[in-house]
C-alpha cells in the first residue's frame, strides 16, 4: 500500500458510515495490496453496523490516530474464515500490531497462533479465546457480573413472578454462554420465575424480532423476555409492540447502546446492562501500542475483565454511546 491518500481516508469513513462490513484502510489502496508502511495497526472487527461493534471501531481509529499510527479495518461478521482471510492480509501487510475482537472463542485460536508465529502482537478486545499466553492481552467485559446485575433488576420489576423466554448470543462466543449461566445463577433462587422458551437470535435485531415472534405464537401469555444483548431485545420490543402485547411483558437487555437506553427511559426495557466497549477498547490499544514499543502491554495479566454497569432508567440519561458521565 501506498501512504495515506484523501480519496483512502474519505473511503474509510463513508464505509464504516454506512455499517459495511467490508475491509477498508485509512492508508490508502485495497487492503488487499501491497504492504502497508511500519507503524500500521489492524483493527479487525465483527459488525459496525452493530452499534456495539461501532462504537468498538470509532474508539479504535480514535485511539490508534493519537498514538501515532495508521490503521486498517476489517470485519468479519463472525465468520472464522473471513477472520483467517483478514489476519493472514495483515500478516502480508506486516503490521506493527493487532487488535481483534475474535469470531468464536475456540475458533480463533488457530487465527491468533498465525500472528504470534508472524512476530506480530495481538490484543483482544470484548471477546476472549479459550487459550492464553498467545494474545498480548484479552480485554473483555465482566459478563458474568453484568449479568447477574440485569438479573437482579429484572427480576424485582417481574415481582420474582411469572413466565419468561431467553434470546440467546451465538453460540462460538463465550459471552453468549457467560451472559446466560449469570442470568440463570439468579433466576433459579426465585421458583415463582419459570423459563418457558428460549432461541437463538445471534446477537441481531431482525433475528431476534423473528425469534419472538416464534415464541410468542407458542407462548403468548408470556410476562418476561431476558436477551444476551440489546440488538435481541430491541428485535423482542419490535414483536411484542406488533402483537399489542408490550405493556404486558418486561423485557431485560445486555450492551448499553443508545437505542436501548432511550427504551429504558421510555419504559420499554426493564434496564440493561452497560458494557464498558470505550474504556476495554481504548485499554487494547494503549496495551498494543507499549507492546510495539517495548515488547510488555504493561498490564498484570492477560485477561482483564472489566465491571459492567446497569442501566436502569434513573441511570438512563447519564449514558451516551456506551460511556456513563460521572456523578
Amino acid at each position: 500500500m501506498t501512504g495515506l491518500s484523501k480519496h483512502g481516508r474519505r473511503f474509510a469513513a463513508l464505509g464504516l458510515a454506512a455499517g459495511l462490513a467490508l475491509t477498508v484502510t485509512a492508508c490508502g489502496g485495497d487492503s488487499q495490496g501491497a504492504a502497508t508502511q511500519p507503524g500500521t495497526i489492524a483493527i479487525i472487527t465483527v459488525d459496525p453496523s452493530n452499534p456495539y461493534w461501532k462504537a468498538e471501531v470509532d474508539t479504535a481509529q480514535s485511539e490508534v490516530t493519537k498514538a501515532g499510527y495508521k490503521y486498517t479495518l476489517s470485519a468479519h461478521k463472525n465468520d472464522p474464515a473471513q477472520q483467517n482471510t483478514m489476519v493472514e492480509t495483515a500478516i502480508n501487510d506486516k503490521v506493527a500490531g493487532v487488535i481483534l475482537d475474535p469470531a468464536g472463542a475456540e475458533e480463533s485460536i488457530a487465527a491468533v497462533q498465525k500472528l504470534v508465529d508472524a512476530k506480530i502482537p495481538v490484543v483482544l478486545v470484548n471477546a476472549e479465546i479459550n487459550k492464553t499466553g498467545l494474545a498480548t492481552s484479552q480485554i473483555v467485559s465482566n459478563n458474568a457480573q453484568g449479568a447477574t446485575l440485569g438479573a437482579e433488576a429484572w427480576a424485582s420489576a417481574m415481582g420474582y413472578k411469572g413466565t419468561y423466554v431467553e434470546l440467546l448470543g451465538k453460540p462460538s462466543d463465550n459471552n453468549a454462554q457467560v451472559r446466560s449461566d449469570g442470568y440463570k445463577g439468579v433466576l433459579s433462587q426465585y421458583p415463582d420465575l419459570k423459563k418457558i422458551g428460549e432461541e437463538i437470535g445471534n446477537w441481531d435485531r431482525t433475528e431476534g424480532q423473528q425469534k419472538m415472534e416464534a415464541l410468542l405464537s407458542k407462548n403468548p401469555d408470556v410476562n418476561g423476555v431476558i436477551a444476551g444483548n440489546d440488538e435481541m431485545a430491541l428485535g423482542a420490543i419490535n414483536a411484542l409492540k406488533q402483537a399489542g402485547k408490550l405493556a404486558q411483558v418486561k423485557v431485560l437487555g445486555f450492551d448499553g447502546n443508545q437505542d436501548a437506553v432511550e427504551a429504558v427511559k421510555r419504559g420499554e426495557m426493564v434496564a440493561s446492562v452497560l458494557q464498558p466497549i470505550v474504556e476495554g477498547t481504548t485499554k487494547a490499544v494503549a496495551q498494543l501500542a507499549e507492546t510495539i514499543k517495548t515488547g510488555k502491554s504493561g498490564a498484570s495479566e492477560e485477561k482483564q475483565a472489566l465491571d459492567c454497569t446497569l442501566v436502569s432508567k434513573d441511570v438512563a440519561p447519564k449514558v451516551n454511546n456506551f460511556v456513563l458521565a460521572a456523578g
